[in-house]
């Protein structure tokens, strides 16, 4: 199903099809006429896709078709086994976890996983987290420190689950000690937010000594919808608040929050999953290179400058 904006490209893409067939079938050659309209095609998608609204990229970032966490784990974890529960109540399908290589290295892997249909998505609450998943996450930490694993974490969430349940679990509770396990981990860390980066449900596993980010996810402290039904009581101002949230690929390289923009095929990469999930593992391989060999102190104080150098607040002297 194409986005809204996307209608125009859709029926571009649907006439090129249409006049190929056409070609095939009565054997005429309309290789010229196709080559322009395809070029037509290509300017589009690039005028299309250079402007795009905050609102627009939050769409491009829930797409029907966007690779999931594991779809991105794929590319570049070798021999991944997951491991499951939390040892206290529960598995939690929407954070996986697991032990892999990367480049022959060990790793441990975090990813938040939403599903691919609306079957999977029930069953892995739209990857929306309980606090079994992020104590499960806490304990992949503590293996990870034990024998000295790199941590790699897939960000996709609307945020952590806010159900009765989950607050009485203590969900609130868990976040705030998986961010602070997390600050305090004596191994490498990269985080890579390939969808949606929600709330505290997302940094609870995004405290990461390098934070990346495709071009079209979004991250921030609230989803556009919530915000919208907070500040002007009308989840339909969902655009405004996604303006006023200032939660893009370039908007967060801009302040300081993520590192890297991964840059996605041309259409977003629910067009081209390949492409993506390719483009992050290139990306994810050189950020854990970039970290290898570093004393353990060294890994523990550029993580905490990283989080404490952000948010500085300017002061007008006048």
């Amino acid at each position: 199903m194409a986005l809204p904006f996307e209608k125009p490209i859709e029926d571009l893409e649907s006439k090129i099809r249409e006049m190929q067939a056409y070609a095939d079938e009565q054997q005429v050659d309309l290789a010229e006429e196709i080559s322009l309209l395809e070029q037509r095609l290509e300017r589009l998608k690039r005028e299309t896709f250079a402007h795009l609204t905050r609102w627009q990229r939050v769409l491009v970032a829930r797409a029907p078709g966007r690779p999931t966490a594991l779809d991105h784990v794929g590319a570049f974890v070798d021999d991944f086994v997951e491991l499951h529960g939390d040892r206290a109540l529960g598995d939690d399908p929407a954070l996986v976890a697991g032990l892999g290589r990367v480049d022959g290295a060990g790793v441990v892997v975090l990813a938040q996983q939403k599903g691919r249909d609306t079957k999977e998505n029930i069953h892995r609450n739209f990857g929306m987290a309980h606090p079994s998943g992020y104590r499960k996450a806490m304990r992949m930490m503590e293996m990870a420190d034990k024998f000295g694993l790199a941590v790699v974490a897939l960000i996709d969430t609307p945020g952590a689950y806010p159900g009765i349940a989950a607050e009485e679990q203590g969900q609130a509770w868990v976040i705030a000690e998986s961010i602070r396990r997390m600050s305090r981990l004596r191994v490498p860390a990269v985080a890579v937010v390939v969808g949606e980066g929600g709330s505290g449900g997302a940094l609870a596993i995004g405290v990461a000594n390098r934070v990346l980010i495709l071009e079209n996810s979004v991250y921030s402290v609230i989803s556009p919808e919530s915000c919208a039904a907070i500040r002007w009581r009308d989840a339909a101002e969902a655009p405004r608040a996604a303006e006023a949230l200032k939660l893009t690929s370039a908007d967060l390289l801009e302040q300081g929050v993520v590192d890297e923009i991964v840059a996605e095929p041309l259409g977003g990469a629910h067009k081209d999953p390949a492409t993506a999930v390719a483009a992050t593992a290139t990306a994810v391989r050189a950020a854990l290179a970039s970290l290898r060999g570093l004393p353990v102190e060294e890994i523990v104080r550029a993580r905490s400058e990283r989080f404490r150098h952000m948010g500085r607040v300017l002061v007008d002297s006048a």
